[in-house]
């Protein structure tokens, strides 16, 4: 099982807004996380708008392009793009963190 944490930055006029959408996320985007192989999900937000995220999957590259072929993830996405602060490079979004230490 691949453990993988990334981080994104909420804007910061945003933030309440964030947290209400992931108080009720759609049923059918919980159940495609599910069958795309996206464990123990969990987004951490710091009040500066820095997310982290963290999930347990058996393959992240998989569990991803398995997500993106959803229409609830194509709709999820394009709902939520206005939430967050673009990197300057377009491949640094969600880029997993590598792992240094983990106390099983």
């Amino acid at each position: 099982m691949q453990r993988v944490c990334f981080l994104l930055t909420v804007r910061k006029g945003r933030i309440d807004e964030y947290r209400e959408r992931h108080a009720a996320v759609w049923p059918d985007m919980l159940a495609a996380l599910r069958a795309a192989g996206w464990h123990n999900y969990s987004l951490f937000l710091r009040e500066d708008g820095l997310l982290v995220g963290c999930l347990e999957t058996p393959d992240f590259d998989a569990a991803r392009e398995a997500m993106a072929a959803t229409e609830v993830n194509e709709r999820w996405q394009r709902d939520m793009a206005e939430f967050f602060e673009q990197p300057e490079a377009a491949d640094e979004a969600s880029v997993p963190l590598t792992e240094v230490f983990h106390l099983a």
